[in-house]
């Protein structure tokens, strides 16, 4: 067992470098690894997988195709799943172990996912949803950074664990957000949302990650303990959730640990789960209507202050979204002092019946995020401002789904126009580099930027930036030279660049590469039509149909598309504006001559509607490399697989008929 689990931890560190590797050359533009030794790594793990049956989800060795569905659909458990009993008392957990031994674990903060493994393969992947019926899930969860495709256990398979998002990988993609009002709450949400995507291109860039808590069922094969059924999953392949064995006697220790990592913890976590490892001791004890007599929750036992709150801060953002902040007397929490926490929406707001001057406590949620608990005066004295506290001008209630939000009407309210210049200039829309939010407002309050198209008329105002502080005449030409740069883009970067809500990049190709890039087909384009794309729903539809039946966003639009050079609409399509690639996939590899990197190539490959992937599989209609005689991996499993290999040249004259790189 402990040879497997080397070779395993071996297989995910290959896997990761590998992963890496493909990244840096794939999507940045730069290698870190040379062609020799990736091929080396690659061969070296691909006879790992086929020693240890265990293929990961993020393996370059395979590669899982994007889909998009219209919905999720439901299924029944075989098996109910219950909730558990929670406590806050350690001594409870000492009474409740008597003279048993137990596995005390993390309890992860995600969404519950039922897998079901046949024949080896991943063939089924539920969420928990009421515990009686959930979603099927999937293609989704095919997209989990970690989770073993393939397994080397030959009967069926069920398991349970938590999908969850790290707090790295939260910060990192929130990161990726501009606007502070719109960035993700915290990594529960995130991940819920993300693993019930239409999607799963969309699940797979949240970098869901699962680990095991519970096996189900393994065909023929028996267990005593739990501890037993967790070494039996890891030498599977499957990350478990980290756990100790304790017994009544240990586990006020255990739990102190686990209370001193809390901070630390990369992982989600709201509490500890305890569980009896005798599994035929635990089934003896039955359940309860809604709980599991085998095992019980433990939540911490919340620290709180109480303080006085002083003001409720209105924080507008770019959609106009208008968000309370609380402030508070200053107060010590799990080692820090907080000062501020969010109240989220006007629902929350009402709820809790503020006012200023008021005796709340407060709290951080999982030990992290300042949250009030409770108002202990409820004089319910705060107001909602009738004007936005940036421009002055009229506020407006909303309600969505019994949730109330405030909202900014102005769309000349000064913080929106910082938030959606800022937006436009980012790296995923124009990516105009030395031009941050600070520089922005500069720019504006002093006059120089009115309009998106603004932003190319700098050179106007070169004698007046030059001496402004933080400038001078060499940071001006680098912001010159970044800006004419900006001039050659994408259709997709510009359409997400106007900050349209709900409209990010990925959701912005798929809308390109429907409409076969024709920006008048899709500014024209009616409701009915947007809510039938695969992955666009009729919210997202509406938003996006709204938009443009605004004189002011077309405006703008116009302007830019007068300073920009889009990059060439694709070939006409095959069917009913669809690119002439669609359905087809391709891998690149070596050096090209006709394009300037191999994203370029990527590029043209995917305006037309056709995928380009890391890896070459059964699905790949051919594999481009100039170099058809190399003995690459790459060439190798093409060769396998009776993929073709096409030169640039090839390639070119037989999709693109001739067409040189745009």
């Amino acid at each position: 067992m402990a040879k497997m689990q080397a070779k395993l931890a071996h297989q995910r560190q290959l896997t990761d470098r590998l992963e890496a590797a493909a990244k840096a050359y794939y999507s940045e533009d730069r290698e870190i690894m040379d062609n020799y030794e990736y091929d080396r790594l690659y061969d070296e793990l691909a006879d790992l997988e086929k020693e240890t049956g265990v293929t990961l989800a993020n393996s370059p060795t395979l590669h899982v195709g994007y889909e998009a569905v219209a919905e999720l659909p439901k299924e029944r458990h075989e098996r109910r799943m219950l909730s558990l009993e929670k406590t806050k008392s350690r001594e409870e957990l000492a009474d409740w172990l008597k003279d048993q031994d137990a596995l005390l674990s993390w309890k992860l903060d995600g969404l519950t996912v039922v897998l079901t493994y046949s024949d080896g393969k991943l063939a089924k992947a539920v969420t928990r949803g009421n515990g009686e019926v959930g979603e099927v899930v999937t293609n989704n969860a095919k997209t989990f950074r970690n989770l073993p495709l393939t397994v080397a256990f030959p009967g069926e398979l069920i398991l349970r664990g938590e999908a969850v998002i790290t707090y790295a990988d939260f910060a990192w993609i929130n990161a990726q957000i501009p606007e502070e009002g719109e960035k993700y709450k915290n990594p529960r949400n995130l991940c819920s949302g993300s693993v019930r995507q239409l999607n799963n291109e969309i699940t797979a860039a949240r970098r869901v990650r699962f680990y095991a808590f519970s096996l189900v069922k393994a065909a023929g094969r028996d267990f005593s303990c739990r501890e037993e059924q967790y070494g039996f999953l890891e030498e599977l392949g499957f990350a478990v959730v980290d756990y100790v064995k304790v017994n009544g006697q240990t586990v006020h220790e255990a739990v102190d640990s686990f209370e001193s990592r809390v901070g630390n913890h990369d992982i989600p976590s709201d509490g500890l789960v305890i569980c009896y490892n005798d599994i035929a001791y635990g089934e003896s004890l039955g359940a309860t209507a809604k709980f599991p007599r085998d095992s019980l929750a433990f939540k911490w036992e919340d620290e709180q202050r109480e303080t006085t709150l002083r003001e409720i801060e209105w924080s507008p953002s770019r959609t106009g979204l208008i968000n309370p902040v609380a402030i508070f007397e200053p107060v010590e929490l799990e080692g820090t002092t907080v000062s501020r926490a969010s109240v989220h929406n006007i629902s929350i707001l009402r709820g809790l019946k503020l006012g200023i001057g008021d005796t709340v406590t407060v709290y951080k949620a999982n030990m992290i995020i300042p949250q009030i608990a409770a108002n202990l005066t409820g004089s319910d004295t705060v107001r909602l401002p009738e004007t936005c506290p940036a421009c002055g001008e009229a506020t407006r209630l909303r309600q969505v789904n019994e949730v109330q939000s405030l909202y900014c009407v102005n769309p000349d309210c000064p913080v929106k126009k910082i938030k959606s210049f800022t937006l436009l200039v980012s790296r995923d829309a124009l990516n105009i580099e030395g031009m941050s939010e600070a520089t922005l407002e500069k720019f504006i309050a002093r006059g120089y930027i009115h309009t998106f198209a603004d932003i190319f008329h700098l050179d106007r105002y070169r004698t007046e930036i030059i001496t402004m502080e933080g400038f001078g005449e060499k940071s001006f030409r680098n912001l010159q030279s970044s800006i004419e740069t900006a001039r050659q883009t994408t259709l997709p970067r510009l359409i997400y660049g106007l900050g349209i809500a709900n409209i990010g990049l990925a959701n912005a190709k798929m809308l390109c590469r429907y409409f076969a890039y024709d920006i008048e087909r899709m500014r024209h384009a009616e409701v009915e039509e947007l809510s039938g794309i695969e992955g666009i729903g009729g919210v997202i539809a509406t938003v996006f149909h709204d938009f443009f039946r605004t004189p002011e966003h077309n405006r703008q639009l116009d302007e830019l598309l007068a300073e920009v050079e889009i990059a060439a609409a694709p070939a006409a399509g095959t069917a009913a504006g669809q690119p002439n690639l669609a359905g087809l996939t391709f891998v690149i590899t070596g050096s090209l001559y006709g394009y300037e990197s191999r994203n370029g190539l990527k590029e043209v490959i995917e305006q037309r509607g056709g995928k380009v992937t890391g890896s070459v599989t059964g699905k790949t209609t051919a594999l481009i490399n100039n170099d058809a005689a190399s003995s690459s991996a790459k060439n190798k499993k093409a060769k396998e697989l009776g993929v073709e290999v096409l030169t640039e040249e090839e390639f070119n004259g037989r999709y693109l008929k001739s067409e040189t790189a745009q």
